[in-house]
């Protein structure tokens, strides 16, 4: 099980607006496919999963504004069946506390030497 999590989609961009799901519980997604619509401040971007399995749950709702790191969606591994109880229809309301309690992550990235 894998978090699909709100990309940071600019070097200034510190939140987005998801505008639309192109996936729902049980799709199958495999890594490089186009499954939401994220709006910065900028313009309207597709966004791509990072990797491939089944759409488990959807957890933010269109329209919602969430900070860069936020837990979207999660993926279940190749392999895994969807797991769609519990999961409302595409785009049903999920309660506000899902986001207000989304951990924010900060990445940090381990610099790479260069061989000699």
């Amino acid at each position: 099980m894998t978090e699909f999590t709100m990309p940071s989609l600019g070097a200034d961009m510190d939140e987005g607006v998801l505008q639309e799901w192109l996936v729902g519980p049980g799709d199958r997604v495999r890594k490089g496919d186009v499954v939401a619509v994220v709006e910065t401040d900028k313009a309207a971007i597709e966004v791509e999963c990072f990797e491939s399995g089944t759409v488990g749950r959807l957890l933010v709702p269109p329209g919602t504004r969430v900070p860069v790191g936020t837990p979207l969606a999660v993926i279940e591994g190749e392999g895994a069946p969807g797991k769609q109880a519990g999961v409302g229809a595409l785009g049903s309301p999920v309660a506000a506390e899902t986001v207000a309690e989304a951990p924010q992550r900060e990445t940090a990235r381990t610099p790479t030497r260069a061989k000699a």
